[in-house]
């Protein structure tokens, strides 16, 4: 296996030093709002993992520039480490089936998490949106006129809830947790989502800390969620599990 790592504007050192004081902070949500503010400015790249049905998969830590996905990817790593070789090792497992590191494996699809790292993950869409949550079946990765969007990777029916971006109203919103994993739900046949994000609380209001791939913006920033949501169809919503450091440190 293939390794590649940038880190841009860390160190190795750096980034433990930041783990220490991630640590420090129980809350979830905290920890995750506190990691996720260091990727803020940091420019959008698109296209920086490797690997595809011809291409062999390369293990990619890239901190100088990120997608979306890889923004998720790096933050939920780096909240279950205590140090830059344990995100590594916490990465393969989030971003790969089992950990193990190649183009079939890897999670594609944002609800991938829901399936395949339940253990860290839990979708509260219903939880959270109750009676106004939608619920449709979707073949992943098929497109309408019966082609793919990832050649290689099978086809998956998956049942999928979101909450519409009309149903939206405060009660939402006050449940949705700092630190909650938002996918901006997608009417297109063969996707769950068309982008992702990440919950964050400002004294201002609730906002989506994302990878923007926007030609005015192109970095991480964020942006009041219902401002971003605006002709939207709605979201879904990944929360992480809060755990124990000493219980999953046997599990690598």
């Amino acid at each position: 296996m293939t390794t590649h790592i940038t880190l841009g504007k860390w160190t190795e050192d750096d980034l433990d030093l930041l783990l220490a004081a991630a640590s420090q902070l129980s809350d979830v949500g905290e920890r995750i709002q506190y990691i996720s503010g260091k990727f803020l400015e940091i420019p959008y790249q698109e296209s920086t993992l490797v690997g595809n049905c011809e291409t062999d998969e390369e293990f990619v830590v890239n901190f100088s520039g990120i997608d979306c996905f890889t923004f998720l990817d790096y933050v939920e790593a780096l909240r279950q480490s205590f140090s830059f070789g344990e995100f590594l090792e916490r990465l393969k497992k989030i971003r790969y089936k089992k950990g193990i590191v190649s183009y079939p494996t890897r999670n594609h699809f944002f609800t991938d998490w829901r399936e395949y790292n339940g253990g860290s993950i839990k979708d509260i869409t219903g939880e959270v949106g109750r009676e106004k949550t939608h619920t449709c079946m979707k073949s992943l990765n098929l497109r309408s006129d019966g082609t793919l969007f990832l050649p290689g990777i099978p086809v998956e029916p998956r049942s999928i809830d979101y909450i519409p971006t009309t149903s939206l109203d405060d009660h939402i919103l006050d449940a949705l947790n700092a630190g909650d994993y938002i996918g901006i739900y997608t009417e297109t046949d063969g996707l769950d989502v068309s982008h992702v994000g990440i919950a964050i609380r400002h004294d201002d209001g609730l906002y989506l800390r994302h990878a923007s791939s926007a030609p005015s913006c192109r970095k991480v920033t964020d942006r009041l969620l219902m401002s971003y949501m605006k002709e939207k169809p709605g979201i879904v919503v990944l929360r992480p599990r809060p755990f124990h450091f000493d219980i999953f440190c046997g599990t690598l």
